[in-house]
């Protein structure tokens, strides 16, 4: 192994520990913005998108740019999403250890009953406004509440198809973003003189 594929390694497991503080610490801020502090349905709906969504999409295109020019500027499409798919492989098991098995279980143990009451909550809101389809507003409620009683209720195999399927899913993101940052070292003709 060369010295450029031991230098995206390295810095790409520091820049994981990094990306998996930072979509741990918006988890859990977006868990107490939507059930202690926002009472707006509309911040609901919002805050989730852009705590674990928009936010952590710039934050990977920050850590990409910069574990790109961390290692010389230039690397290969392979090498690339090696790195790239480090960085979301540790911050993903960080995530999951330090949300599901940290935050939720020691922490704030009743997470989902809390999500499901903020939920509610919203739900009324929205209930009281003029010309809210009733019907609608139901069958979306029945649909929430089923989902967070199959939260409640966490097999092994769930959890093993779960993790099987985000790590496909990391590495589809990875092969996405090792496309969108790879940068080829530039190359010259060769002079005729």
């Amino acid at each position: 192994m060369d010295n450029l594929e031991q230098s995206i390694k390295k810095n790409f497991i520091r820049l994981g520990l990094w990306l998996g503080l930072g979509l741990l610490a918006l988890n859990i801020f977006s868990f107490y913005f939507i059930t202690e502090i926002s009472k707006s349905p509309v911040m609901f709906v919002a805050a989730p998108l852009i705590y674990s969504f928009i936010v952590p999409i710039i934050l990977v295109i920050v850590l990409c740019f910069y574990g790109r020019k961390k290692i010389g500027g230039y690397w290969s499409f392979k090498q690339a999403t090696t790195g790239i798919f480090i960085m979301f492989l540790i911050a993903y098991v960080m995530l999951t250890v330090g949300r599901d098995f940290i935050f939720a279980r020691l922490i704030e143990p009743h997470m989902i009953e809390k999500t499901e009451k903020a939920f509610l909550n919203a739900s009324a809101i929205i209930r009281k406004q003029p010309g809210a389809n009733q019907k609608q507003l139901d069958v979306t409620e029945a649909d929430v509440k089923r989902n967070f009683e199959e939260q409640k209720n966490v097999t092994v195999g769930k959890v093993v198809q779960g993790i099987a399927l985000s790590i496909i899913f990391i590495f589809v993101l990875a092969l996405i973003f090792g496309a969108l940052f790879k940068r080829d070292l530039p190359v010259y003709p060769a002079s005729t003189d």
